[in-house]
């Protein structure tokens, strides 16, 4: 499975049409193979994140907020999106990777940062 997740600040980026910067990862069953590669992009744009997406050969896409044309796009393309999530990124990769992530999912990390805010 190949994994792309927006960030913003190690954390699961707020909005996937202001996305400036991706994590790629690629898993086998429950393990992270290599390293995961972060790439920056030269400004936000939708439209060329799902572009990356399909060119990197994406199967799950995991974001925060994004717009229905974009989420219908791309799993019209049959990409996996898991959208909604709020908390740390590598948190994120590691609850999708146990298999327990899901849309609408706030992360325990999300969740102390407000509590020490």
């Amino acid at each position: 499975m190949r994994i792309l997740i927006t960030i913003q600040n190690k954390s699961v980026a707020p909005r996937f049409d202001l996305t400036t910067e991706v994590v790629i990862a690629l898993c086998e069953g429950q393990t992270i193979i290599g390293k995961p590669r972060t790439i920056l992009m030269t400004r936000p744009s939708s439209e060329e994140l799902c572009a990356l997406i399909i060119k990197e050969n994406i199967n799950t896409v995991v974001c925060n907020g994004i717009e229905e044309s974009h989420l219908q796009y791309l799993t019209w393309k049959r990409m996996k999106v898991i959208h909604s999530v709020v908390g740390p990124y590598r948190e994120a990769l590691k609850a999708l990777t146990g298999g327990f992530l899901r849309s609408g999912t706030i992360l325990e990390g999300a969740k102390q940062g407000v509590k020490n805010g």
